[in-house]
């Protein structure tokens, strides 16, 4: 049986850098910070005072003013994202069998402030004062769920919730579900909104964040030898995945071709990466065999980058792993380094600098980018975009409980189809 080429055919995004695709780029390219204050929960009593929060972000606009009171925000920012992918896909549900049409995200966190603020109101006042949408609010499968209903996708539907690698998972389990032939459509990428009192707890005790509350803009600083820890964020960015059949009989306009993906497991510690690098190289090494491309052919790589001191050590010695003295010669930068770490969402808009980096041969920088760490030598495309054709990118994302996920993009060529 000849498996489903996919394709993707368009993307919405929701971010701390703008609220369409095209704004989130093009703020990416130029090395601009989504990060500032947190205004989304009182943080006088954490060590961390900052965040990449999504602004000017009105869910009323696209649900309405009832069911934006029912829904978490993490729900509200995936229909958001969803809504605009079928828009720029040109997408029309009406002309598609809805059971051929599915939905996969990536959640880490679910509804957090509604988890948060539902505790609370069961400890002050008593649990049946509680919203009886708490439920419908908080679990992490609600915002695939909510997808489903406003977009009309009635297919395959389904939530990976692997922490920070969710996101690139969810994307590769929609890339395997088309290529099967269970659907011919997905919605695919993730969604995070959990920036709330519960949420910076469990991380501050880690000692997980960033605390140069001072200089907010420059506080995410992957693979700089000054890095103090990850800025919590948020977001949502989801893609319109295809069969390729599919798409070229819809007359579909294609961005790029997703190739490949890879996962594995650490097996040992919940929270800390495996020191020698070796789980994390294997899922590059299976993604890029999934996609049947070899190490020098790859032009890019968006890395995990997470501006904690052991992420980007890590993630380092991995890709030297893997890719050996080529390593040397990709060019690679983290996204985070202007939004901060979206956990479950990262890597879908992380896809998005993927497919726009292939689609423009533009690189985005990694900004903040300023004293090198021994143990991080590679070329991080310090500080300033750079333009090169690019034909092949890998997508990095690994995640506490030791999940590693990656993606491979390609340029699309009709002639291949066959």
């Amino acid at each position: 049986m000849v498996e489903n080429r996919v394709v993707i055919t368009g993307m919405g995004a929701i971010t701390p850098l703008g609220l369409t695709s095209e704004k989130f780029w093009g703020n990416l390219l130029k090395g601009k910070s989504g990060i500032g204050p947190m205004t989304l929960c009182d943080s006088t009593d954490y060590p961390c005072h900052i965040a990449g929060e999504v602004k000017d972000f009105d869910p009323v606009q696209y649900v309405g003013a009832r069911e934006s009171r029912r829904m978490a925000r993490f729900s509200q920012l995936a229909v958001a994202a969803a809504l605009s992918a079928v828009e720029s896909a040109d997408l029309n549900m009406d002309k598609e069998d809805p059971y051929k049409v599915g939905v996969v995200l990536g959640n880490g966190n679910g509804g957090f402030p509604e988890l948060e603020s539902n505790c609370r109101i069961l400890t002050e006042k008593g649990g049946m004062r509680m919203s009886p949408f708490f439920f419908p609010m908080v679990l992490p499968n609600m915002a695939a769920a909510n997808v489903g209903h406003y977009v009309g996708a009635k297919g395959f539907n389904s939530t990976a919730s692997t922490a920070c690698a969710a996101s690139n998972q969810a994307i590769g389990e929609a890339l395997l579900a088309i290529r099967r032939g269970d659907i011919e459509v997905a919605l695919a990428g993730g969604t995070e909104a959990g920036i709330s009192k519960l949420g910076l707890a469990g991380f501050a005790v880690m000692r997980a964040l960033s605390t140069n509350n001072d200089n907010p803009a420059e506080a995410s600083r992957p693979f700089d030898a000054a890095r103090d820890g990850f800025v919590p964020s948020e977001g949502s960015v989801i893609l319109v995945m295809e069969s390729l059949d599919h798409a070229i009989s819809r007359g579909a306009n294609i961005l790029v071709e997703l190739v490949g993906f890879g996962c594995t497991s650490d097996a040992g510690h919940l929270v800390q990466p495996e020191e020698s690098g070796t789980s994390a190289a294997q899922a590059m090494k299976l993604s890029l065999a999934d996609a049947g491309v070899s190490t020098n052919e790859v032009d890019y790589i968006n890395a995990h980058g997470t501006s904690t001191p052991l992420n980007d050590a890590i993630e380092t010695l991995a890709i030297k792993k893997n890719f050996g003295e080529m390593a040397y010669e990709i060019p690679i930068s983290s996204t985070k380094s202007m939004i901060g770490h979206s956990l479950g969402a990262a890597g879908a808009l992380e896809s998005v600098a993927c497919v726009k980096s292939i689609l423009e041969g533009k690189i985005h920088p990694t900004i903040n980018y300023q004293t090198p760490d021994p143990e991080c030598d590679l070329d991080y495309v310090p500080n300033r975009a750079r333009v090169t054709p690019i034909n092949v990118v890998l997508s990095n994302a690994f995640g506490f409980g030791g999940q590693n996920a990656c993606l491979v993009f390609k340029t699309f060529l009709h002639e291949l189809r066959s």
